[in-house]
């Protein structure tokens, strides 16, 4: 019996459904079928009880999930114990980060991070949530900034700040004539909006903001990263609405309004283990705390 087999069984047991249990494994559903046939032919006893329409747990199943669980929530902590012993004896920090960290937190935290610990090698790694939360439990960053409060068991997590978003608009666009525009103005306008896979915070905080408002955007564009969507409203293809970082990085031909109403704010957290044994790790969050005022008990 392999760990593989444990994390195929646990994913369908969790869809009760082999397609979807397929889909989010990345394999085919007749490999996955018989991984499982495999597996129950191991362990001697039937786990999943299949018929045309549905899937069920036996009762010996039920059993079987729980420990699966447990026995790889152990590997898991195992190995990111040992990746993070090793990474101690390179005295290497590993930080992944939103774009947002490149201007509002690195520039005053790493100056004096670089001159306290010249012995530390420290590797930067542009990263989305989704990507940083994967790459914190299994030990391979050490540190992550990420638009979501990832407290756990394991993970401690730190609010650092928060962000206005602003509205951007083509420098020729009809909206801006408005020295503040009314919201229902946005009604069916152009917009292009950060792609749900890598922004996935930012993406959903625009789209409820729209139907808190009651207001249908007309998305034309779903931008992989912030360049794009910079370019794509100074190139005339919409509006959109972004953190408030950017601002900086905008073009001639791209200007900014106020709205009516308030936009919303999205925060920044910074996350790591809280088993990390590394003074790479504690020596980043001392000097990020002394500039941000980070409260460990705010969640």
């Amino acid at each position: 019996m392999e760990l593989r087999h444990l994390r195929y069984f646990i994913m369908v047991a969790e869809e009760l459904n082999f397609s979807k249990a397929a889909l989010r494994l990345y394999t085919a559903q007749p490999s996955l079928s018989q991984q499982i046939k495999d597996l129950e032919d191991e362990v001697g006893v039937k786990l999943l009880h299949r018929t045309k329409r549905k899937v069920e747990l036996t009762e010996e199943g039920s059993v079987f999930l729980e420990q699966a669980r447990l026995t790889l929530a152990q590997a898991d902590k195992t190995i990111a114990m040992a990746r993070q012993v090793s990474k101690l004896k390179k005295q290497q920090l590993t930080v992944g980060f939103v774009p947002v960290v490149e201007m509002k937190v690195f520039p005053y935290v790493l100056p004096n991070l670089r001159i306290q610990n010249p012995e530390l090698k420290i590797s930067l790694l542009s990263m989305n949530n989704t990507e940083q939360m994967e790459a914190l439990k299994k030990g391979e960053i050490d540190i992550a900034f990420m638009r979501d409060n990832l407290n756990t068991d394991e993970i401690q997590s730190q609010f650092v700040l928060r962000e206005p978003l602003i509205l951007l608009l083509p420098k020729d666009h009809p909206l801006t004539k408005y020295d503040r525009v009314p919201i229902k103005a946005l009604h069916h306008i152009d917009f292009i909006i950060p792609a749900s896979k890598q922004s996935a915070v930012l993406h959903k905080t625009i789209l409820e903001f729209a139907e808190l408002h009651h207001i249908k955007l007309n998305i034309v564009q779903q931008a992989d990263n912030i360049l794009f969507n910079i370019n794509s409203i100074g190139m005339g293809l919409g509006c959109g609405i972004l953190p408030s970082y950017i601002a900086p990085l905008t073009l001639n031909n791209i200007v900014t309004r106020p709205l009516d109403v308030d936009l919303p704010h999205l925060d920044l957290f910074v996350s790591y283990r809280k088993d990390a044994v590394s003074t790479g790790v504690k020596a980043f969050i001392d000097l990020l705390s002394k500039v941000f005022y980070l409260d460990i008990n705010r969640t």
